[in-house]
């Protein structure tokens, strides 16, 4: 791209907008304009009180202007891109339900006080940056340029930087969680058994379709999803078959 705003321009629509959203909220918050109070997942007040909007904004905050923000930032412009650029590519109602879907077990499973955490927005990094290891498992990664890796370890190496970091490792467990019971309902179990549960709900299609974001849906390719002959997917089932 010759500019910075042709770049952001072509960048995938759902990628796009939630980075954009966690950047805006991160900058609200650091000129004063947003307290993170008010968007916090706090589950008595969106319950008792009513405050629903908190099941939702909690997952548009990645924290203050650090490394840390800069590197989820970077998360999302490089594997989320990846991801829906790649194996989403064409079915932007199916990426965009792949992130409700690990959004809803998040907010299940913070439920549970080990899981709890205010904000939820590293976990769904996180879960964007799993499946993409799982979709995409034989990419090099270079890590800091001290370590190159197999993408399917990246994840785990991520992991392990954060607790060497002294980064709280929760969000990250919980991002990997929600990852694998996604990939499992929409990719590992048709596989194995033929029969495919996850479907991206009409309501999906429909609310893109009303705002013209992404291409239109493609029925015939949904539903041969697991047989695509991608590199990704012929070495799952080259390890299923062992």
């Amino acid at each position: 791209m010759s500019s910075p705003a042709e770049w952001y321009q072509a960048l995938p629509p759902i990628s796009k907008a939630y980075g954009t959203a966690c950047l805006a909220a991160t900058v609200a918050f650091q000129i004063g304009l947003l307290n993170p109070l008010y968007i916090a997942l706090i589950h008595k007040l969106a319950f008792s009180q009513f405050q629903v909007w908190r099941l939702f904004t909690n997952f548009f905050f990645l924290g203050k202007f650090s490394v840390n923000f800069g590197i989820r930032l970077l998360m999302i412009a490089r594997y989320g891109v990846q991801l829906e650029q790649g194996p989403f590519q064409g079915r932007t109602a199916d990426f965009l339900w792949m992130m409700i879907f690990g959004s809803v077990i998040m907010l299940v499973l913070s439920a549970i006080p080990f899981f709890y955490a205010y904000f939820l927005g590293v976990s769904l990094v996180f879960m964007l940056l799993y499946v993409w290891s799982r979709e995409i498992p034989n990419a090099q990664v270079n890590i800091y340029g001290l370590v190159s890796l197999k993408s399917f370890y990246l994840p785990w190496a991520m992991l392990a930087l954060d607790v060497i970091f002294g980064s709280p490792i929760m969000p990250d467990l919980l991002g990997i969680i929600a990852g694998h019971i996604y990939y499992f309902l929409a990719v590992l179990h048709p596989l194995a058994t033929g029969k495919r549960y996850m479907h991206t709900p009409k309501w999906v299609h429909k609310l893109l379709a009303r705002w013209r974001i992404g291409a239109p849906p493609q029925t015939a390719s949904r539903g041969a999803r697991p047989e695509r002959n991608t590199g990704a997917f012929s070495g799952r089932a080259y390890r299923l078959s062992d």
